[in-house]
């Protein structure tokens, strides 16, 4: 397939992706994929593109008005999804730090909220750095160093005096979020700088009210986990009568301001130098 260069100005500026997401997933994951997905509709963005890590292409499919061009993660299942949903051009089956082209292929490079989950997420970066084009875009975003101490359980428990429990309570919802980095904007700074990477803006993200209905959301979302474990959907009745509670819940946090100072996570949009 050849890669040329070329510009996707993204047309969605006027969608209601909350109420996108909510029609199809959790409304604790729908929220906070549909803060996300506003980012994506200011940006220029330029291909070739490589959305590195696009699970399901779930998000891909709901968030751009245009085919990416190479769709990549390591998971068969999803990856299948991925490939069906219409949302790229060619998906490929591979772990973030092999990717099988060569120097240099890519203008523009996504990745949302997957770099968290990878171990060693040095050697993905570096992938990164040697697949993007000089002058072309790195954009992510990742939970950071405030994500832990945004938990409303654990602050609880810090406020009456059982440490313990809120440091057992930290680590298991660490955990279950399947985290192994959740870094603050120096950190990612110099690992960036490292493999060749300027951050040209970054911002903080989620206030810590949509945060603890993201994080209550594990556990009333109980009910569209029995759903999709029965039927394959999350949402049974994607229809306003059924989602009015959790879509006025939601809608004030996703028309809130985009750069929050306390948020729980961070947006990157980062240049590779020449």
């Amino acid at each position: 397939m050849g890669l040329n260069k070329e510009n996707y100005p993204n047309a969605g500026q006027k969608k209601d992706f909350l109420w996108i997401q909510i029609c199809e997933l959790p409304y604790f994951r729908a929220l906070l994929r549909a803060v996300e997905a506003k980012f994506y509709q200011d940006l220029l963005i330029e291909g070739p593109v490589l959305d590195l890590g696009c699970g399901d292409g779930h998000f891909a499919s709901r968030t751009f008005d245009f085919k990416i061009e190479v769709g990549v993660d390591p998971w068969a299942g999803p990856l299948q999804e991925a490939a069906q949903s219409g949302a790229y051009l060619q998906t490929i089956r591979c772990e973030g730090a092999e990717i099988p082209y060569p120097d240099r292929s890519f203008q523009t490079i996504l990745s949302n909220s997957v770099l968290e989950h990878i171990p060693d997420v040095d050697a993905v970066v570096a992938e990164a750095a040697r697949v993007i084009r000089p002058g072309g875009n790195f954009i992510f975003c990742v939970p950071n160093h405030q994500f832990l101490g945004n938990l409303s359980v654990s602050n609880f428990f810090d406020r009456i005096g059982l440490h313990f429990a809120a440091d057992w309570y930290r680590a298991f919802f660490n955990k279950i979020s399947r985290h192994y980095h959740c870094d603050d904007p120096d950190t990612w700074r110099q690992r960036l700088e490292r493999n060749g990477f300027e951050i040209v803006r970054w911002w903080h993200y989620f206030s810590p009210g949509a945060f603890h209905t993201l994080e209550w959301g594990h556990y009333f979302g109980l009910p569209a986990w029995i759903c999709h474990f029965l039927s394959g959907k999350w949402i049974w009745f994607p229809y306003r009568w059924n989602l009015w509670p959790v879509e006025r819940l939601c809608r004030k946090y996703y028309d809130e301001n985009a750069e929050q100072p306390a948020g729980s996570y961070t947006f990157y949009i980062v240049r590779k130098n020449g």
